[in-house]
C-alpha cells in the first residue's frame, strides 16, 4: 500500500488510520531517513489508539510506554542502540510478544531481533518539501528479499 501526504497533518491523519486497525500483538517496522517523518506518524498512530498523551520519540530512553489508549502502545526507537543485545536488557519480548502495539523506528539496528511477521511503513520524502511517501508491505512483499528465499 503507497500513500501521498503532503503536510504534517496528513502524516499524522495517515499514522492515526493505521492505528485505527492495529490489533494486539502487532508490530510495524518504521523506516526512514533523519526528518523523514516518523516522529510525526507516531505521533498520529497514538492519536489514532485514542492516547492524548505527548508523544516523543524515546530517542535517548529507547522505549516509551502508553498505556491510555485502545491498546497499549509501545514505541521503539533504535537509534542510538549500541547492540542489538541491549534490547534484551530491556526485555523487550516483554513488548513484542504482548496485547499491545509496537512501533520500532530504526528497526534494522536490531537485526534479527524483529518478528519476521512485521509490517514494514516507509517513509520517504517527496518532490515538494513536505511531501512524504508513505508505503507500507508484509515481510512477503519486502522488495530486499532475495528470490526464492523463504520465511
Amino acid at each position: 500500500m503507497r500513500m501521498i501526504s503532503h503536510s504534517p497533518d496528513e502524516t499524522l491523519a495517515i499514522g492515526a488510520s493505521f492505528a485505527e486497525k492495529a490489533v494486539p500483538g502487532q508490530i510495524l517496522a518504521l523506516k526512514g531517513d533523519l526528518g523523514a517523518g516518523k516522529t510525526v506518524f507516531a505521533k498520529g498512530f497514538a492519536k489514532g489508539l485514542g492516547i492524548d498523551d505527548v508523544v516523543n520519540s524515546p530517542t535517548f530512553t529507547i522505549l516509551q510506554v502508553y498505556e491510555s489508549g485502545r491498546l497499549p502502545f509501545y514505541h521503539f526507537d533504535m537509534y542510538r542502540l549500541g547492540e542489538p543485545e541491549e534490547l534484551e536488557q530491556l526485555g523487550y519480548e516483554e513488548y513484542f510478544f504482548s496485547d499491545g502495539v509496537c512501533l520500532v523506528e530504526w528497526p534494522e539496528m536490531i537485526g534479527e531481533l524483529l518478528p519476521e511477521d512485521a509490517l514494514t511503513v516507509e517513509i520517504r520524502r517527496g518532490e515538494d518539501p513536505d511531501e512524504r511517501v508513505i508505503e507500507a508491505r508484509m515481510p512477503e512483499e519486502d522488495p530486499d528479499a532475495e528470490p526464492g528465499e523463504e520465511d
